[in-house]
C-alpha cells in the first residue's frame, strides 16, 4: 500500500517534468523554424530589390526603362497569386516541399533570365515576374503560417521577425547586387544570385515544419483551436474579411504610388542626389523596423488599436507631403515606409485573430487580393492627377478610409 502511494504521489512530478520537457522540445523547434525561415525570408525578399536591375536590364537588353520597371508589377501580382496558391497547398503538401518548390522557382527563374537572348527581353516578364514572383509568394506564406502555429499566444513576435528578415533584404541586397554588376556584369549576377538561392533553399528547406507535420509536436494551443476555425469560402462570406481587405488595400496605396518616385521626389523637394539614394536606403530599413515593431506593439495594445495607429499616420504623413521639405520630407516618407513595413506584420495577424490558426495561410492569400489591387490599381489611377498636392491629400484620404474601415471591424462581433 505505501509503495502505491508513494508510486502515485510520483505521478504528477512525473507529468509535470514531462509537461516541461514537452514544451522545451516544441520552443526549441519553433525557434529552428523562426531561424531558418527567417534567413530564407531575408533571401525571398529580393522581391523588392528590382529598381537596381532596371537601368541594367534596359542596357544590356536594349530596353526601355518604362518597359523594364513593369517586370515589378509582375512580380508583385503573382506574388499574391503564389501566397493564395500556397495557402491553398498547405492543406494537401508539407510546408517544406512548398518552401522548396518556391525557392527552387525564384533561382530557376533568375537563372534562366541570365541566358535570354536580347530579341527576347518580355520573357523576364514569366521569368523573373510570373515565375520568380510566384514562387516567393508561395514559400513566404509558408514560412510565416509555419512561424505562427509554432508560437500561438506570440503570434505577433513570430511574424514580425519572419517578415523584417523579408523586409531587410532591400537595405542588404541593393548596394551587394549594384557591386555585383559591377564587378561580374548582369548576366553573370542572375547567375551567381541564382545559384545561391538554390543552394541555400536545398539546403534549409527541410527545416521548416508545421506542428505535427514529420513528427514534430507543438502547436496551437487548445484554448485557439476552440475557436471556429474558417475555411476560405466561410472567411469571404463575413464582413470582416471585406474589412481586413479593404481596408490593406487603401493603406498601402501610399506606398505603392511612392516607391517608384523616392530618388525623384527627395531632388524636387530640395535634396540632393546623394540625399535621395540615402532616401531609397532610409525607406528599407523603416520597412523593416515596421515589419517587426507593429506586430510586437499589437501584442501589447491590441492588433486593432496598432493597425488603426500606423493607418492614421500614414493618412497624416501623406497630407504633410502636399507641403513639406528638406528633412521633414524624409521624415514623413521614413514613417511612410515604417507603416508598409507594419502592414506585412499584422495583417497575417488579424487574419488568424479573426479566421482561425488552422487555415491561416489560406485565408491570409485571400486577404492579400487588397495588395494586388493597391499595387495595380492606385497607380495608374494616380498618373490621372497632375496637381502633386492633390496626389498627396488624395492618398492621405485613402488612408482615412482605411483607417474607417478598421474601425468597423473594431466593433465586430466575429472576433472571441
Amino acid at each position: 500500500m505505501a509503495a502505491s502511494v508513494t508510486q502515485n504521489r510520483k505521478k504528477p512530478d512525473e507529468q509535470g517534468r514531462s509537461g516541461s520537457e514537452s514544451a522545451k522540445r516544441d520552443f526549441r523547434q519553433g525557434m529552428k523554424v523562426l531561424v531558418t525561415g527567417s534567413f530564407l525570408q531575408l533571401l525571398l525578399g529580393i522581391l523588392y530589390v528590382w529598381s537596381v536591375f532596371v537601368q541594367p536590364v534596359s542596357a544590356e537588353f536594349g530596353w526601355s526603362a518604362e518597359g523594364a520597371k513593369l517586370t515589378s508589377s509582375f512580380m508583385l501580382s503573382f506574388f499574391v497569386v503564389g501566397i493564395l496558391t500556397g495557402g491553398k497547398l498547405l492543406a494537401v503538401m508539407r510546408s517544406e516541399r512548398i518552401v522548396l518548390l518556391g525557392g527552387l522557382m525564384l533561382g530557376s527563374g533568375m537563372l534562366i533570365t541570365a541566358f535570354l537572348p536580347k530579341e527576347l527581353a518580355w520573357a523576364i516578364y514569366i521569368t523573373y515576374g510570373i515565375i520568380g514572383g510566384f514562387g516567393v509568394g508561395a514559400a513566404y506564406n509558408a514560412i510565416i503560417s509555419a512561424a505562427q502555429k509554432w508560437f500561438p499566444q506570440n503570434r505577433g513576435f513570430a511574424t514580425g521577425i519572419s517578415v523584417c528578415a523579408f523586409g531587410f533584404s532591400t537595405v542588404l541586397f541593393a548596394p551587394l547586387i549594384e557591386a555585383l554588376i559591377g564587378r561580374f556584369g548582369l548576366r553573370n549576377t542572375f547567375v551567381i544570385l541564382g545559384a545561391v538561392f538554390v543552394i541555400a533553399v536545398a539546403a534549409l528547406f527541410r527545416f521548416i515544419k508545421m506542428p505535427g507535420e514529420s513528427g514534430a509536436a507543438g502547436g496551437a494551443s487548445s484554448e485557439l483551436m476552440q475557436k471556429k476555425q474558417f475555411t476560405v469560402l466561410q472567411a469571404v462570406k463575413t464582413k470582416e474579411f471585406y474589412f481586413l481587405t479593404l481596408s490593406l488595400m487603401f493603406a498601402t496605396a501610399a506606398y505603392f504610388i511612392l516607391n517608384p518616385s523616392f530618388k525623384t521626389l527627395a531632388a524636387e523637394r530640395g535634396l540632393g542626389e546623394a540625399f535621395g539614394t540615402a532616401v531609397v536606403m532610409l525607406t528599407g530599413v523603416a520597412n523593416a523596423l515596421g515589419r517587426l515593431g507593429t506586430p510586437l506593439l499589437s501584442d501589447k495594445i491590441g492588433r486593432e488599436k496598432a493597425t488603426m495607429t500606423i493607418i492614421l499616420a500614414t493618412a497624416v504623413c501623406a497630407v504633410l507631403l502636399s507641403f513639406v521639405n528638406g528633412f521633414l520630407f524624409i521624415a514623413a516618407i521614413a514613417v511612410i515606409a515604417f507603416c508598409y513595413g507594419g502592414y506585412s506584420g499584422i495583417y497575417p495577424v488579424l487574419t488568424a485573430d479573426y479566421f482561425g490558426i488552422k487555415n491561416v495561410g489560406s485565408n491570409y492569400g485571400a486577404v492579400m487580393v487588397g495588395f494586388a489591387l493597391s499595387a495595380l490599381t492606385f497607380p495608374m489611377a494616380a498618373g490621372l492627377i497632375t496637381d502633386v498636392a492633390v496626389k498627396f491629400i488624395a492618398l492621405g484620404v485613402l488612408a482615412a478610409m482605411g483607417a474607417a474601415l478598421v474601425v468597423m471591424l473594431m466593433k465586430s462581433k466575429l472576433k472571441g
